[in-house]
């Protein structure tokens, strides 16, 4: 039996990181952590919770007290009800930069999210994971892709669940989040200096799972 090994898949918003990590996880026979859901039910929290944003110690009291599970079928449940379509909303998309740019809020999701890597076998993505997370994840994955083709992206996504949005608004929301995300002091989106790049903004999801899958393989054969 081949050993199961950790993989660490960063990126922007949109970049295609997390459909593909859950793809690869379900093709490898990997547990698939997704780090994004779990900000999001924290955000949920705090606006369920009418807290402003901006007030930093309500924010990390209110996060202090929830409980967040990943469960099968990528569900996320905060205190033990399924959110796993309310995350996804654009009111969580406009604020969760702030809440997670707070350092007392990333160190409670670092510590459930290294407590479920333990053992391996898993695909986490987010944006600080082979930074921050898993600095010794056995494979590391940057991806990218240019603003144009992430908006789209976003934009069909928004589209789905029925929130009518203009291309220029997403083009607006993602930007700001790249900015928020790449200068927030705690834990900035950066790529590691061990991880391989992969831009994706001409590749099918197909396509991106295929060459991960690819470097996972070429690890194994490597590390025997």
């Amino acid at each position: 039996m081949q050993p199961k090994i950790t993989i660490a898949i960063d990126g922007p918003a949109a970049s295609g990181k997390s459909t593909t990590a859950k793809i690869l996880a379900d093709t490898l026979k990997y547990i698939y952590i997704d780090t994004g859901a779990m900000y999001r039910a924290a955000t949920l929290a705090v606006l369920e919770n009418q807290i402003d944003v901006n007030d930093e110690k309500a924010v990390i009291a209110c996060v202090q007290k929830i409980k967040i599970e990943l469960k099968a079928g990528n569900r996320t449940f905060l205190n033990d009800k399924d959110v796993s379509h309310e995350i996804r909303s654009s009111r969580i998309n406009e604020v969760i930069s702030i809440i997670s740019s707070y350092p007392q809020v990333r160190k409670k999701m670092v510590q459930l999210q290294q407590a479920m890597a333990d053992k391996g076998g898993v695909v986490m993505d987010g944006r600080d994971i082979g930074t921050v997370v898993l600095p010794n994840a056995d494979l590391k994955v940057f991806m990218i892709a240019s603003i144009e083709q992430r908006a789209e992206r976003r934009l069909i996504e928004l589209k789905e669940r029925g929130e009518d949005i203009s291309i220029t608004a997403v083009k607006e929301e993602i930007a700001n989040r790249d900015k928020l995300d790449s200068s927030r002091k705690a834990s900035p989106l950066k790529k590691a200096a061990d991880a391989r790049e992969l831009n994706t903004s001409h590749l099918s999801i197909e396509d991106q799972v295929h060459i991960i899958e690819g470097w996972v393989y070429d690890f194994l054969k490597n590390h025997k």
